[in-house]
């Protein structure tokens, strides 16, 4: 493949998934990760492209898919549902790792009253508890994307392979009888390192997601203690999860007026 052939599929690539690292764009267009690097530097000199830690970003994308402010706008009813119930299942006084996702947003705004220690990677988490005296924050390191609201990349991940809590209350972008999936591989990679610091994990996401099966698989259901959804997850679909021994929680809609 030719250097400009390369970089266009480079930049390409990350106007779809907005930020990657070295190693899933190197796998991506089938270089190595210093032939990746070069091509970085080219695409950072025309101005498209920002290197950052361990990877790279698009500096003008297309879409706001993957913005916080988006996707918090979908499915709120069901948002604010989930995170109550799931918010039910935090014991007082424990300690909690709350990923990026909107869902884990609306568990986490309903924690207060347990006084938990959160430990996020979300912005919007950190910010909405950030002069809150009842509820102490760990931020994790990592690159910010504001946009995204999120605190990605190498140093994100190593923060958490030093930190341990009880529960990990997490989203995904689909779940399937085979397992849970998300998104984005840098994404995975943060989301992997959250399972392994936590004793439980726990589940949020709306019934959108029930039967989608995002770009990368996360985990299969061992580890998952529970998944919350709202009452609109199909039928079917949840009795499947059930019987392969997972608890699956919906949580009641509010009656529209």
């Amino acid at each position: 493949m030719q250097p400009e052939e390369r970089q266009h599929r480079i930049e390409e690539y990350l106007q779809r998934v907005e930020f990657a690292s070295l190693e899933e764009l190197a796998r991506e267009v089938g270089a190595s990760l210093s032939t990746v690097r070069r091509d970085l530097a080219v695409l950072e000199g025309g101005g498209g492209i920002r290197r950052t830690h361990g990877g790279a970003r698009i500096l003008n994308p297309r879409t706001d898919e993957f913005a916080f402010s988006a996707r918090d706008t979908h499915q709120l009813a069901e948002k604010e549902a989930i995170g109550r119930l799931c918010a039910e299942l935090i014991l007082p006084g424990q300690s909690v790792i709350i990923d990026a996702g909107t869902t884990a947003y609306h568990a986490a705004r309903y924690l207060e009253s347990k006084r938990p220690l959160i430990i996020t990677n979300s912005l919007p988490v950190a910010n909405h508890y950030a002069s809150n005296n009842m509820v102490e924050i760990v931020v994790t390191g990592g690159v910010v994307y504001p946009r995204l609201g999120v605190l990605v990349g190498p140093l994100a991940i190593e923060s958490l392979t030093r930190l341990h809590a009880d529960v990990a209350i997490m989203g995904a972008g689909g779940i399937t009888s085979d397992g849970i999936s998300n998104s984005h591989v840098l994404l995975i990679e943060i989301q992997r390192a959250m399972m392994r610091a936590a004793q439980t994990v726990v589940f949020c996401m709306d019934h959108t997601k029930f039967g989608r099966k995002s770009m990368v698989h996360l985990c299969g259901f061992e580890r998952v203690r529970a998944v919350v959804a709202d009452t609109n997850a199909p039928a079917d679909l949840v009795q499947e999860l059930r019987s392969k021994g997972l608890d699956v929680l919906q949580a009641p809609l509010p009656l529209q007026a």
